[in-house]
């Protein structure tokens, strides 16, 4: 009898930067290897990086920083010791001057050796969390990206880097809102609670049909949009200061890590 192939959410976190590695897959990684910490990322020159570091130290809540890399390196020290940074996300972003240049599964031909990468905690990884507590994850459920929104809500400057918060949304059953904010809070390193419950409109956002990264999702009758800080919060200052060159993972495109999210719990 054929062995028939490993669902794509059973792979284990190496199998999958593998598969990503190789070119087999670029999609978004909601709701892969369950348990496992996902995280965001900055690539950014030297000469930034110091401005930068101090911009998450400002803002832990929407830029919680996992690891940082060594200068020019593309291997991690602590959050996986098989990963090359140039290939393991599914999909990149190139900026230059604050404008989206190009999308692409490998930044290698991209990298210089004055590149520091900036490793920071993704919501993603609380999902499954979410899940085991009996709270629907309305995303994962869609097979859709998360829905992301830029917001109002003013970031501490730190050098060049200024700008305003972006968060994702999940809907939350009225009933359950006070857990799902628990079983977050629990997670700091990968955004924590929720910065915004129920009231999209005081933190700017108009219309949760049209995010502005992600894909829109249902929300039923007795649900709540709940908001949490998000990663792509950097890409989104990135955009407002113009800086000449910046890597960036595409928003819902992660590296799922080795470390299981338990291990961030506090």
């Amino acid at each position: 009898m054929k062995k028939m192939p490993k669902a794509l959410k059973d792979y284990t976190p190496l199998e999958l930067r593998h598969l990503i590695r190789k070119g087999d897959y670029s999609g978004q990684t909601s709701g892969l290897a369950a348990g496992y910490t996902q995280a965001n990322l900055v690539i950014i020159p030297r000469e930034l990086a110091y401005d930068f570091l101090l911009f998450t130290q400002r803002n832990p809540a929407p830029c919680p920083v996992l690891e940082v890399s060594d200068v020019g390196s593309r291997k991690l020290k602590d959050f996986g010791t098989d990963v090359d940074l140039a290939n393991d996300f599914p999909k990149y972003r190139i900026y230059r001057k604050g404008e989206v240049a190009e999308e692409t599964t490998s930044i290698a031909d991209f990298w210089r050796k004055d590149l520091i990468s900036f490793l920071l905690g993704c919501s993603f990884s609380f999902e499954a969390e979410l899940i085991t507590a009996g709270i629907e994850v309305r995303n994962i459920t869609q097979h859709t990206n998360v829905p992301m929104f830029n917001t109002n809500i003013p970031l501490k400057e730190a050098g060049i880097f200024h700008g305003n918060m972006v968060v994702s949304m999940r809907p939350i059953p009225e009933e359950q809102v006070i857990k799902a904010v628990k079983v977050t809070a629990a997670m700091p390193r990968v955004h924590g609670a929720p910065i915004q419950i129920g009231n999209p409109e005081r933190i700017g956002i108009k219309n949760l049909q049209k995010p502005d990264y992600g894909e829109a999702v249902a929300i039923k009758p007795g649900e709540v949009p709940v908001f949490w800080p998000c990663g792509v919060t950097p890409q989104n200052v990135i955009m407002q200061i113009k800086t000449d060159f910046v890597i960036t993972h595409a928003p819902g495109h992660m590296l799922v890590t080795d470390i299981k999210n338990s291990e961030l719990k506090y």
